[in-house]
């Protein structure tokens, strides 16, 4: 089984956990603007998955609060039995009549997908 993860910047991230392992990662292009990051990850049981607070460049660093986190049942994610269905799914979410959105592959490796802003 397959589900997708969802990170935006300075609001959230997801993280992966122990039973969900990383198979492709893309980012979600408004425009030319990078404003969401997908992570397909094969889940082997049910986990819950970690969500982390996460503040924008306005706010200060020395006055930020500690992040929020939260665990969220994988049991509340939409899941594929295929990779292709899950692929399938985000091209979907990135097809919105003539606006400029694009699907761009990332490495699933990479740690700071935010670093080519």
């Amino acid at each position: 089984m397959y589900v997708i993860l969802s990170s935006k910047p300075g609001q959230f991230r997801t993280e992966l956990v122990e039973g969900l392992v990383a198979v492709e990662a893309y980012d979600y292009l408004f425009y030319g603007r990078r404003t969401a990051h997908f992570v397909i990850a094969e889940i082997a049981h049910p986990v819950k998955v970690k969500v982390v607070e996460e503040f924008g460049e306005d706010v200060d660093a020395a006055s930020r609060p500690a992040p929020t986190i939260n665990y969220v049942p994988s049991k509340f994610l939409e899941q594929f039995d295929t990779l292709q269905g899950a692929r399938d799914a985000l091209t979907r979410l990135a097809t919105f009549g003539s606006m400029d959105i694009t699907l761009a592959k990332r490495d699933v490796h990479a740690r700071d997908w935010r670093a080519n802003d």
